[in-house]
C-alpha cells in the first residue's frame, strides 16, 4: 500500500474481502484507489498532534455568540487576509482559540448542543444591524463556519428543516431581552441570512440533494407568502430569488432532457476533441460512455451515469450483449472486475457506486462470470512498450509547463470546496459528491507516473539527462505560476526510486540543475509539517494551485485528531479549524487564473498530449516488445545502462 494511501484511508474503515469464490479470498478493493505515489512523510502527523498522544478533547474555551461590529456582509466579500486570520492556510493546523482573533473568540460559559445551536445563531444574527454591536467580521466567520461544517453534526435536511421551523414561528416566540423592537422582521431576517449564505456555498451541487430541495422549495414559497408583508426584508427576497433561480435543483429521471450532453471522463478520451474541451464539474447524475470489457479483450460501449451502481452497470452490459450477433446466450450471472496493467483484480460488489471516478491508473473494467474470472488478463496496449523517444522530446518545456497548470486549474476549479468536507468527513457516503476532487487525485499520480516514465522509456544516456533537465526547467516554471501541485507531483516523479538510481543520469547533469532541484527537494522536505512549503505558500498570492493530498492530510488529523461532540456540546474550535482550511481552498481561487499561451497547431499538439498522457504503472516490470525483453536496469542497482536482449 502505497503512504498516501495509509494516510487518506479513513481510520474507522476496514477493507472488506470481495473474494470470488474459488480465488482463495485474497481480492480486496478499498474504498478510494486514487494511488499517489508519495513518500513516507504522509504518515507522519503535524507536530502538535504528535507530541501529545492523547486525543485532544477541548479545553473548555467556547465561542460567544455576541453581536460584533459592522454590517453583515456576504462571505465573497471578504479579502483572503479577513477571510483566514493569521494567514490562511500556511500555517500549521492548531486546535486553539488562540490561533483566530480575540475578537472571535472568547470563553461561553453554556456550550449549545447541535439542536440548539442554529437557534443561537439566528438569535445573534437577528440582532438590530443599527446597534452599536450590530453584525461583523466575527459573525460572518461564525456564520460561514457553521453553513461550511454543519453536516459533521446536523444532516443538511435537517439544517434545514430547522430554519423552516425557526421561520414559521418566528411571530410566536418570545422576544429576547436584547431586541427592542421589529422583532418578527429581525428574527425571519435572520433566517434569510442564513439561507441565502447557505445557497451561495452550495450552489452547484445541490441537485444531487433531492430532500434538501424540497424543503428549500417549501422555504421559498413561505417567504415568497410573506413578502409582501414586510417591506424592510425586500433586498434579501430579492436576493433569495435571484439565488433560487440559479441554482440547480435535482431533476427527476422523468423530466430529464432525452439529449442531455455525455461528459468525457480526461482518463478515457478517444477523440482529440473532447481531450481539448475545458473541463466542466462532474454531478453524480452527469452521464459518461464507458467500455466495458470481456475476457476475450472484445468490449461494448454503454453509456451510464456517473453515480451509477455496480449493479446498473451489470444491467445495461448485459442488456448490450444480449443485442450482439458475437456474444454467446450467457445464463450465468456477470460480475464486475477491475483490472490493472499489473494484472491485479478486484471484484466490485453490486451496490458500489461512482466506480468510474475511483478506478486507479490504467485500470480497466471487465464483465466476465465466476468461472471465466481466473483467465482475466491485462489488455496487450496496458503491458507491452516500445522504448524511445516520445512527443517530449520535441516540447519546449515552458509550453508543456503552461498547458499542465492550465489543465489542472480547470481541474481544481470544479472540485466544489465543500467535496474535501465530503471526501475526509463522510467516507463513502459522499463518494457521489467526491467525484471532481478523485478526478483531481488521479491526475496528481498520473504524473507523477508520466515523469518516472519519460525518463525510463529513453535509451540514450545524452537524452535522459536533457529529459531530467527539460522536467526540473518544468517544476520551475510551475512553480513559477503557483502551481505547486504539479511541482510536487513534478519532484516526487523525478525522486521515484527507479529514476533516482540512475547515476550515470544524475551525473551528466550540468551544476546548475543539481542545485536547483536540490533546493526542489529541501522546498517539498516534510521536517516540520512541512514548513518550508508551507512557509512559501504562505506568501504566495491567488490564484494558487495548492498540493491537494497535504489539504487532506490536514483535514484528517483534525477529524481523528478532536471530538466533533464533547460530552453532547459541539467543538466549534474544530468547526472553524475545519472551516479554516476549506477558506484556504476558497482563497486561492479567488482571481482566476491567465495564462498566455499561442493557438498554433504546435500549442494545441502540446495540450493534446499534456491531457491524455501514456504511461507505465509498474515500473520495475519487464515488458515484452517484438520478442525483445526491455528492462530498466537502473530499478536493480546497475547504474544506467538500459539493455536489450
Amino acid at each position: 500500500m502505497k503512504p498516501l494511501e495509509k494516510f487518506l484511508k479513513k481510520q474507522g474503515s476496514h477493507l472488506a474481502s470481495r473474494a470470488v469464490p474459488g480465488s482463495g479470498g485474497q481480492l480486496s478493493r478499498r474504498q478510494s484507489v486514487s494511488k499517489i505515489l508519495l513518500p513516507g512523510f504522509l504518515k507522519e502527523p503535524p507536530e502538535d498532534l504528535t507530541e501529545g498522544g492523547t486525543e485532544n478533547t477541548g479545553d473548555g474555551h467556547w465561542l460567544e455568540l455576541r453581536p460584533p461590529d459592522s454590517t453583515l456582509r456576504s462571505p465573497t466579500s471578504f479579502s483572503s487576509e479577513e477571510l483566514s486570520p493569521g494567514g490562511g492556510g500556511g500555517g500549521e493546523t492548531q486546535l486553539s482559540p488562540e490561533s483566530v482573533p480575540t475578537c472571535c473568540w472568547v470563553p461561553l460559559a453554556e456550550p449549545e448542543s447541535p439542536d440548539r445551536l442554529v437557534g443561537r445563531v439566528l438569535e445573534r444574527l437577528g440582532g438590530d444591524p443599527t446597534a452599536p454591536h450590530g453584525h461583523g467580521c466575527g459573525a460572518d466567520i461564525l456564520l460561514d463556519d457553521i453553513v461550511l461544517t454543519h453536516s459533521l453534526f446536523l444532516p443538511t435536511e435537517q439544517f434545514l428543516h430547522e430554519l423552516y421551523q425557526h421561520f414559521m414561528m418566528a411571530s410566536t416566540i418570545p422576544s429576547p431581552p436584547c431586541w427592542k423592537e421589529d422583532e418578527t422582521v429581525h428574527r425571519k431576517r435572520a433566517v434569510l441570512i442564513i439561507l441565502l449564505h447557505f445557497l451561495e456555498t452550495f450552489k452547484g451541487i445541490l441537485q444531487e440533494e433531492e430532500k434538501a430541495g424540497k424543503v428549500i422549495k417549501d422555504l421559498y414559497l413561505l417567504i415568497m407568502k410573506d413578502a409582501s408583508l414586510y417591506h424592510k426584508l425586500e433586498d434579501e427576497i430579492l436576493k433569495l430569488h435571484q439565488l433560487v433561480d440559479t441554482v440547480e435543483l435535482k431533476v427527476t429521471e422523468e423530466t430529464q432532457p432525452p439529449n442531455k450532453q455525455v461528459k468525457p471522463l480526461f482518463r478515457h478520451f478517444r477523440r482529440i476533441d473532447s481531450c481539448l474541451q475545458t473541463r466542466v464539474a462532474f454531478r453524480g447524475s452527469d452521464e459518461i460512455f464507458c467500455r466495458v470489457y470481456m475476457p476475450d479483450h472484445s468490449y461494448v460501449t454503454i453509456r451510464s451515469r456517473l453515480s451509477a451502481s455496480v449493479k446498473d452497470i451489470l444491467m445495461s452490459v448485459t442488456e448490450k450483449l444480449q443485442y450482439s450477433d458475437e456474444q454467446p446466450t450467457r445464463e450465468e450471472a456477470l460480475i464486475l472486475v477491475a483490472v490493472t496493467s499489473s494484472g491485479e483484480k478486484s471484484v466490485l460488489q453490486p451496490n458500489e457506486e461512482c466506480v468510474f471516478t475511483t478506478l486507479g491508473i490504467n485500470s480497466h473494467l471487465f464483465a466476465c462470470t465466476k468461472d471465466t474470472f481466473p483467465s482475466l488478463v491485462p489488455l496487450p496496449e496496458e503491458i507491452q512498450v516500445s522504448p524511445g523517444d516520445t512527443e517530449i522530446h520535441r516540447m519546449e518545456a515552458e509550453d508543456v509547463a503552461n498547458h499542465l497548470t492550465a489543465f489542472h486549474w480547470e481541474l481544481f476549479w470544479c472540485v466544489h470546496e465543500l467535496e474535501f468536507v465530503d471526501y475526509v468527513f463522510h467516507g463513502e457516503r459522499g463518494r457521489r459528491e467526491t467525484a471532481n476532487l478523485e478526478l483531481l487525485l488521479q491526475r496528481c499520480s498520473e504524473v507523477q507516473h508520466w515523469v518516472a516514465t519519460e525518463v525510463l522509456l529513453c535509451e540514450s544516456l545524452g537524452k535522459r539527462a536533457h529529459l531530467l533537465k527539460k522536467f526540473i526547467k518544468i517544476a520551475a516554471v510551475c512553480k513559477q505560476h503557483q502551481d505547486m501541485l504539479t511541482f510536487y507531483a513534478v519532484v516526487i516523479g523525478l525522486n521515484n526510486a527507479p529514476v533516482s538510481r540512475l547515476r550515470l543520469t544524475w551525473e551528466k547533469l550540468p551544476g546548475k540543475f543539481k542545485n536547483l532541484f536540490r533546493k526542489f527537494e529541501n522546498l517539498t522536505d516534510p521536517c516540520r509539517n512541512h514548513k518550508s512549503y508551507r512557509e512559501v505558500l504562505s506568501r504566495m498570492k491567488p490564484p494558487i494551485i495548492p498540493f491537494v493530498p497535504l489539504i487532506l492530510k490536514d483535514l484528517t488529523f483534525l477529524h481523528e485528531g478532536s471530538k466533533t461532540l464533547v460530552d453532547g456540546l459541539i467543538n466549534v474550535e474544530k468547526l472553524h479549524s475545519v472551516a479554516e482550511k476549506v477558506r484556504m481552498i476558497r482563497k486561492c481561487r479567488s482571481r482566476p487564473l491567465c495564462l498566455e499561451m499561442e493557438s498554433s497547431p504546435q500549442q494545441l499538439q502540446t495540450k493534446a498530449y499534456v491531457r491524455q498522457f501514456q504511461i507505465l504503472i509498474n515500473l520495475n516490470h519487464s515488458h515484452s516488445a517484438e520478442n525483445h525483453c526491455f528492462i530498466v536496469l537502473g530499478c536493480i542497482n546497475r547504474g544506467d545502462s538500459i539493455k536489450i536482449t
